[in-house]
């Protein structure tokens, strides 16, 4: 098998608007986690050409709200694999329609496997940490994919 078709992230923007709120005009933590849920998928495919389906989150870190008009940008990237899985590092941060200064809400790593026609768990390229921050980023997905599995 081949190596990767891109290593390069993917970045979404969403705007938040009234109906993604709640009763303190905050973006729903669900409608966040589609959010980086969907990156996830799309920065996988990016990566491989397949299709992925989501196997496990670890857990997020909701750091602070979003707010109704402002700007969701998420930035995924897969930092770590297995022959089958791929591990995203996601990354969402809101934006000030007067500012554009990126402030993050919430990270977390998503898991996703790569699957056929018939929903079947298909193999991946498998990515190589190179730089010192994609070693680091490699051992904290591992880390946190082995501590789901038990």
């Amino acid at each position: 098998m081949e190596g990767p078709y891109s290593v390069e992230p993917v970045v979404v923007l969403d705007e938040v608007f009234p109906g993604h709120t709640n009763a303190l005009n905050t973006l729903f933590g669900g409608r966040l986690m589609a959010i980086m849920d969907t990156a996830a998928g799309m920065s996988a495919s990016k990566f491989a050409h397949r299709e992925f389906v989501t196997v496990s989150v670890d857990a997020l870190k909701f750091r602070r709200p979003a707010f109704q008009g402002d700007i969701i940008r998420t930035t995924a990237k897969v930092v770590w694999t297995s022959p089958r899985t791929a591990g995203i590092h996601v990354v969402s941060c809101r934006l000030s329609r007067s500012e554009w200064i990126g402030e993050e809400i919430c990270s977390g790593f998503f898991f996703m496997v790569a699957i056929d026609e018939s929903m079947n768990p298909v193999n991946i390229p498998q990515f190589v940490p190179e730089s010192d921050e994609e070693k680091e980023m490699w051992n904290k997905a591992k880390l946190a994919r082995d501590a789901m599995r038990k």
